[in-house]
């Protein structure tokens, strides 16, 4: 079996394509050693990344709160174009952008980019629907905004807890999580942002708690005020997703994944799957 894989990473001022089993990166990169890095996954959709300037936006605003240098949006515009070039226009994938402090000591940052076909379980889940159990972050909601040194906002590399968190959901029969803070108020994902539809408004929780800025439901409730279809950020809690006429799990790549168990509750989405589908273009 061919192997679809794609890797390229930024050396000497060139973005080089290496075989995908080639190691590029040194053992003492403190992406490595210490999770010190930032990432996006974009979405590829026809050989193409339609959604990637505001992923390189993010990725940016990420970098600004690690502070590490950027290595502007050149280097990754050659890194993107080394790794598609030659990928099959019919298969989906999912392209992850890395970047890491490197190996310290006035190194450069190391800048790479990885492509893969979407998973099959990650096509099940949009196609089906997700079962969802919700779990406490341990932190006030409002905390990680007062305190930089959370990096609240930052998509880093630091995603140790985030896998817990999907493991002791898999232990417990689930797929995903919906996580909350001390005071049972909606954050997000491990993964994903966390939006609900109720009373003829889409839902999802505002920045000042702390959570990553998903572009997904940016680009959702852009589209849904266009549409008619009224937004709002709102402080809600586990009880609120209840009684939802609908919830989903929104992400670059895998979209919106309908909720249809919340915490063993089976619930329903009363047809508006479709709307936020087409809305999103998928």
């Amino acid at each position: 079996m061919t192997d679809q894989r794609s890797v390229a990473i930024w050396r000497d001022g060139a973005a080089v394509a290496v075989p995908p089993d080639e190691p590029v990166v040194t053992a003492w990169d403190q992406g490595l050693v210490r999770g010190d890095g930032a990432f996006e996954s974009v979405a590829v959709l026809d050989g193409t990344t339609p959604h990637l300037p505001a992923h390189l936006a993010r990725l940016a605003r990420s970098a600004v709160l690690l502070e590490i240098p950027q290595p502007g949006d050149h280097v990754w515009s050659a890194l993107v174009g080394a790794v598609l070039r030659g990928w099959p226009a019919g298969t989906e994938g999912v392209m992850r952008l890395l970047l890491t402090r490197g190996p310290g000591e006035d190194a450069p940052p190391t800048a790479v980019a990885l492509l893969a076909p979407v998973p099959a379980e990650t096509i099940r889940q949009r196609d089906e629907g997700i079962s969802v159990v919700s779990l406490c972050l341990g932190v006030p909601a409002d905390f990680r905004a007062q305190a930089p040194w959370l990096l609240g906002g930052a998509k880093t590399l630091s995603y140790a807890v985030n896998m817990a968190a999907y493991r002791h959901a898999h232990r417990l029969g689930a797929d995903d999580v919906v996580l909350t803070s001390l005071e049972g108020l909606l954050l997000e994902g491990p993964t994903s942002t966390v939006a609900w539809a109720a009373g003829g408004t889409l839902h999802t929780p505002p920045a000042e708690t702390g959570i990553l800025a998903g572009t997904t439901v940016a680009r959702l409730f852009e589209r849904a005020e266009a549409d008619g279809w009224p937004t709002a950020r709102t402080r809600g809690t586990v009880d609120d997703l209840q009684a939802a006429d609908a919830v989903w799990l929104l992400s670059g790549v895998r979209g919106a994944a309908p909720v249809h168990a919340l915490d063993g509750v089976r619930r329903g989405d009363a047809g508006l799957t479709a709307r936020v589908r087409a809305l999103l273009g998928r």
